[in-house]
């Protein structure tokens, strides 16, 4: 009896490969196809500046997608009336919560509980914080434990245990454009302060490259980006002047750039070394 199957050919279904520019540096490109992260973003109404409001919310989107926006403060306060102008234009939710005792913060404690609602809804992927107040150190270090992303977004003056306590950690005062001031009638604009370069600073940056780098030296400058976030949450760039990390790595005399570019690619890959 002639098996009815005998000529069929077997077919070998095999996954497709990577474009070849991907696959020569594996792992460096897995941030391609990153799934936008659903945001809850909670604002301490107290202690945060209303002119920042603008700028905050496009950072924002950065790192994910603002889903829950929410403002805590006592509306009935003159000091926060400010935040009422540009809550419309921004579609953040006001949440009243009344100063019961004189002197104690009340906001603090209806943001945590909010937090922790939230975070049980399984609603989003991560929280941002705004806030100046060390008082949310425990509610990010939770929050990060049960497997969220914690942006913390804040003032200058913000306490070193909440920074550290988020994944990164992001100063106002670096998102808000030059202000225009007026001294005896002439308008001047005033331009916003930048950090200067320690040796501490160049210490975490030469210590980064040497931890992420390949047996030759090099470093892929994301993997780079990525350690110093580890080591210290509040860095970025714009600290010090400069948009990107390539060009404040390019500012230093004891590191050397290597843009290489991918074979049928669009852009270079930046690489980085220890002189």
């Amino acid at each position: 009896m002639v098996n009815q199957w005998s000529s069929v050919k077997a077919y070998t279904f095999t996954q497709p490969k990577p474009p070849e520019q991907f696959s020569a540096a594996s792992k460096n490109y897995n941030t391609i196809m990153i799934k936008d992260k659903k945001l809850a973003v909670l604002i301490d109404g107290d202690n945060i500046p209303a002119k920042y409001v603008k700028e905050m919310m496009e950072e924002i989107t950065k790192y994910g997608t603002p889903t829950i926006k929410r403002i805590y403060g006592d509306w009935t306060n003159p000091r926060v009336t400010k935040w009422k102008e540009v809550l419309l234009e921004t579609a953040i939710t006001p949440i009243q919560q009344y100063s019961y005792t004189s002197g104690k913060n009340a906001t603090d404690s209806a943001m945590i509980i909010d937090a922790m609602d939230i975070l049980y809804s399984d609603k989003v992927d991560g929280f941002c914080l705004v806030s100046s107040d060390s008082d949310f150190t425990k509610l990010a270090t939770r929050l990060r434990e049960a497997g969220m992303s914690v942006y913390g977004i804040g003032e200058k003056k913000t306490p070193n245990p909440f920074i550290v306590a988020c994944d990164k950690f992001i100063y106002l005062e670096i998102l808000h454009e030059d202000e225009e001031v007026e001294e005896k009638g002439t308008k001047l604009r005033k331009k916003r302060q930048v950090d200067k370069i320690t040796p501490q600073v160049l210490r975490l940056l030469k210590n980064s490259v040497a931890d992420s780098a390949e047996e030759d030296g090099w470093a892929f400058m994301g993997d780079v980006g990525k350690i110093i976030l580890k080591k210290q949450p509040n860095f970025d760039s714009r600290n010090f002047g400069f948009e990107k990390l390539t060009p404040l790595f390019n500012s230093l005399k004891q590191f050397e750039i290597d843009a290489r570019t991918q074979p049928g690619a669009k852009f270079k890959v930046i690489h980085v070394r220890n002189k």
